[in-house]
């Protein structure tokens, strides 16, 4: 579970999150959701500690994010919206990596690995450098080495970004099947369908505070729309572009 309380940060004479409070339980979706410069991945980069707060909160199974990080760690997996990885280092060397960071090793880590590459179809990359991956490839990479040490917790901003449609598919089942294992999943995303079909809460950022949080029945009923797109947009205060 994520518990968020209070949590605020500021850049000078800028408030980019401004005592934002929810939970994420074990076992549902949580959909964060926030059109851009909302302050969402400044909270996303507070939540999974890369980034300090100013005052608030954040608790992973308990434990505080600031004052004992690596056990965070240790219990989160987490995809950032940055997706850096080594040129020279293949995509399965890279998920052995970060199993090997995470205390995994022998057997296991490879099963673990071997694991991946076919839940996330790398198949063809997987004995490939890096350098030269698509955003795509990039993408299923860093979703494995989030993924490589079995996490009870799991953060993904945008997870589908640049995916074609069957690699989208199967990061779908993926979040179904962690959610379904008793996790706690938080994830971000832009796609609406996406979102109405995985989350089983939605919170809405807008301007740095929480316009709105439910389900996604109770969220399109506050707006008073009947599709969570339109829901979206009147409860985080974005205009219509006419055309």
């Amino acid at each position: 579970m994520i518990e968020v309380r209070g949590l605020t940060k500021r850049f000078g004479t800028v408030t980019a999150v401004n005592g934002i409070s929810f939970e994420a339980a074990d076992g549902e979706v949580t959909g964060l959701l926030g059109p851009n410069g909302a302050g969402k991945t400044t909270a996303l980069r507070m939540i999974y500690g890369l980034m300090k707060p100013n005052s608030g909160t954040v608790r992973v199974d308990g434990i505080d994010t600031v004052t004992d990080r690596l056990a965070v760690y240790a219990r989160m997996g987490v995809l950032p919206d940055s997706h850096g990885l080594y040129p020279r280092l293949t995509a399965r060397e890279h998920m052995r990596y970060f199993g090997e960071l995470h205390g995994m090793s022998g057997a296991s880590l490879e099963r673990r690995t071997d694991e991946l590459i076919d839940l996330l179809d790398m198949k063809a990359i997987s004995d490939r450098r890096s350098e030269g991956f698509s955003h795509g490839e990039k993408m299923k990479v860093s979703l494995g080495c989030a993924l490589v040490h079995d996490p009870g917790t799991v953060m993904l901003d945008e997870p589908t970004n640049g995916l074609d449609v069957q690699s989208t598919r199967a990061v779908r089942r993926l979040i179904r099947c962690m959610r379904d294992d008793g996790r706690c999943v938080l994830f971000s995303s832009h796609i609406m369908q996406e979102v109405s079909a995985l989350c089983d809460r939605i919170i809405i950022v807008a301007e740095g505070a929480i316009a709105a949080a439910g389900t996604p029945d109770e969220i399109m009923r506050q707006s008073g729309h009947g599709n969570l797109e339109d829901a979206f947009v009147a409860l985080s205060g974005l205009d219509e572009v006419r055309i």
